[in-house]
């Protein structure tokens, strides 16, 4: 609860939707990686549409992350996230499609990623 809007657990776990998005990937991710993919796709496509975020099922996330306003931000499949991130609206983190392979950026710890921001790898 890095948000200073943000008064109580209850409030970020009840109104949150980036909070409620990435849990909600968690979940998926999980889903996925236990080849149970039509319930982890069905999840993802829901949580899409809720909270207008998407993060592929694959990407890895580590803890400390928040996403703050969250609308717009799109992760691609082999992102890894480091800890204690920051992300604001409007972010896309993936690759440009045409390198073959392991093509996204990693994100180090620590890092606060701006409203707008676009990091793609080739």
């Amino acid at each position: 609860m890095r948000d200073p809007a943000c008064v109580s657990f209850s409030q970020c776990l009840l109104n949150y939707k980036g909070l409620l998005a990435c849990q909600a990937q968690r979940v998926a991710h999980k889903l996925w990686t236990q080849s149970r993919r039509p319930l982890a796709l069905a999840l993802h496509s829901r949580v899409f549409d809720v909270f207008a975020v998407d993060i592929h099922l694959a990407a890895k996330i580590r803890k400390g992350i928040s996403f703050d306003h969250a609308t717009g931000v799109v992760i691609d499949e082999t992102m890894v996230i480091g800890n204690n991130i920051s992300i604001v609206h409007h972010v896309t983190l993936g690759g440009t499609g045409k390198a073959s392979g392991d093509q996204h950026p990693k994100i180090g710890d620590g890092v606060l990623i701006g409203a707008g921001a676009t990091i793609l790898e080739t």
